[in-house]
């Protein structure tokens, strides 16, 4: 389990590693530069021969910079620094880094900072800009040259590397400060920062790598954080073993109450979705008239034709057969296409009102809701919603879009512990919630997922892992993580643009297939190298 802490608790986290550990500061700050030159070679390749400025602040993130700029060099690299204050005004320890490079590299690949013309000369002649300026404990917004260099390094278009957090954005909340870096890559060490996975820092942290620097690890127990991050070996010990004896029955049935006219693809994705999962069997609760329209774009799940309203929506009628094929089913999904006819919301209620196992809403479902939210409090057992921003507006009185994302985390929290159930607010790192105050954040996904269907195979794949045994919190984790796995693999193979959920639903197996190779610790973790 990976923490994400506020710079407050970093920082603590590094005072007692020095103070207690007696494990000095630049040892760490050699750490941290040593983690930037791997990262940023995992991501580009060797350096050798590659032109590569780095821009340095006075503080501990400018003597990170100082040590990376050193450790690029002993790689033959043709590397630059830019210093933002004269070394009279350097942190003691930057000092010491500093010292350290000018003696290798001597004073002429030093920069001192002159002007905005000066600072943009030299960087737009770079194959890649690392950003040591500012650290984690920035809270005023930024001015001065501290702007003009932010301003140059974003308007070269270079690959940039932020060390720590882009530099103008917060650490904890993930606003920008004025103006902030726009990183490629963010190397963060000792414990990934909340800032990263909220607001402009989803956008501005660009990959982020996690690098050990040596904190002990019962440092890091004792830091109170209800805040994690999902990671392949969470989901690898999530997920279902496989016996050589198994069977069909062994990994459960799940049921599907979905689809209406026009929109039989929800309840088809979400069925082939869950069967990808590793599912025994999956049946579709479906209106009659679209029935064999289901049945077309299916062929290893089931159908069962229910009573539907003249617009060819499941109809209030279908509750009695409806319960029973919940009550026949280990794990249920409600919600991809069925519509808002005003009969077909009138069944949702009732149906919900009747869940006694473990259950994912989503879609019309989820609108069906809409100001009768208690109907979710009561449930026997607590379901999994799974809203995007758009449907979690509607659910949580004076809420907009806009208020939602710009509190992602606080929005999934309280209506979790308010209404006792799991959140899943879908978006870009989609946040999981449980009802006593726990969240997850997940780090996979891409915005070539923001197509039409998407929802729906997420949905299905909860749906799968609940009907397989898997429990609600670590069915959500694993499901979404797989997800934006699935996801990020498709954009791979096909591009961004090009993605649509059938190629989610491909790259299902080969997702899980990666997490089985994931490492079987998290110690292990810190060194994978994400396969994707």
């Amino acid at each position: 389990m990976t923490k994400i802490i506020t710079a407050a608790q970093m920082q603590a986290l590094d005072l007692r590693t020095i103070s207690e550990a007696h494990i000095p500061a630049t040892t760490l700050m050699e750490r941290a530069g040593a983690g930037v030159v791997s990262c940023l070679e995992q991501r580009w390749g060797p350096v050798r021969g590659k032109t590569i400025t780095v821009v340095c602040g006075k503080g501990n993130n400018g003597g990170d910079g100082f040590v990376a700029a050193r450790l690029l060099r002993r790689r033959h690299a043709d590397v630059r620094v830019l210093t933002m204050t004269p070394t009279s005004e350097l942190s003691r320890d930057a000092a010491t880094m500093y010292k350290q490079f000018v003696r290798g590299a001597g004073k002429s690949s030093v920069y001192p900072y002159g002007s905005k013309a000066q600072a943009q000369a030299l960087l737009q002649d770079s194959d890649i800009l690392i950003d040591a300026l500012l650290g984690t404990g920035l809270s005023a917004p930024v001015a001065g040259r501290y702007a003009e260099a932010i301003d140059s390094i974003n308007e070269t278009g270079c690959p940039v590397v932020a060390v720590d957090l882009p530099s103008g954005l917060h650490a904890d909340t993930g606003t920008i400060l004025g103006r902030a870096i726009r990183a490629s890559l963010t190397v963060t060490f000792g414990l990934p920062k909340l800032g990263l996975y909220q607001n402009d820092g989803i956008d501005l942290a660009g990959e982020v790598a996690l690098v050990d620097i040596g904190i002990p690890p019962a440092y890091i127990d004792s830091i109170q954080s209800r805040t994690t991050l999902i990671t392949p070996h969470m989901v690898r010990t999530y997920l279902p073993k496989r016996q050589p004896s198994s069977h069909k029955g062994t990994f459960g049935h799940a049921g599907i109450i979905a689809g209406s006219v026009g929109k039989t693809g929800a309840a088809a994705m979400a069925a082939q979705a869950a069967l990808r999962t590793g599912i025994g069997l999956v049946t579709v609760a479906i209106p009659t008239s679209v029935n064999d329209v289901l049945e077309a774009k299916l062929l290893e799940a089931m159908t069962v034709p229910m009573p539907e309203t003249k617009a060819r929506t499941l109809a209030r009628t279908a509750l009695d057969r409806l319960i029973a094929f919940m009550e026949a089913r280990t794990a249920v999904a409600i919600g991809p296409g069925l519509s808002t006819h005003p009969e077909t919301v009138e069944l949702v209620r009732a149906l919900t009102k009747q869940l006694d196992r473990p259950a994912v809403l989503d879609a019309d479902a989820l609108n069906a809701l809409t100001g009768r939210t208690a109907l979710l409090a009561a449930c026997k057992t607590p379901p999994i919603i799974t809203p995007h921003p758009g449907e979690m507006a509607r659910l949580e009185a004076d809420a907009t879009p806009q208020t939602v994302n710009s509190d992602r985390m606080g929005t999934a929290t309280r209506f979790a512990r308010e209404r006792g159930l799991f959140v899943v607010l879908k978006g870009a790192r989609t946040v999981v919630a449980r009802p006593d105050g726990a969240v997850a954040i997940c780090s996979t996904g891409n915005p070539g997922m923001a197509t039409a269907g998407t929802g729906d195979v997420l949905t299905g794949m909860i749906v799968g892992l609940l009907a397989q045994g898997v429990p609600s919190w670590e069915a959500a984790c694993a499901a979404t993580y797989l997800h934006g796995v699935a996801g990020d693999l498709a954009a791979a193979r096909r591009g961004q643009a090009g993605v649509i959920s059938r190629d989610l639903i491909e790259e299902i197996p080969y997702a899980l297939k990666l997490m089985h190779q994931a490492p079987s610790s998290e110690t292990d973790e810190k060194i994978w190298n994400d396969p994707m």
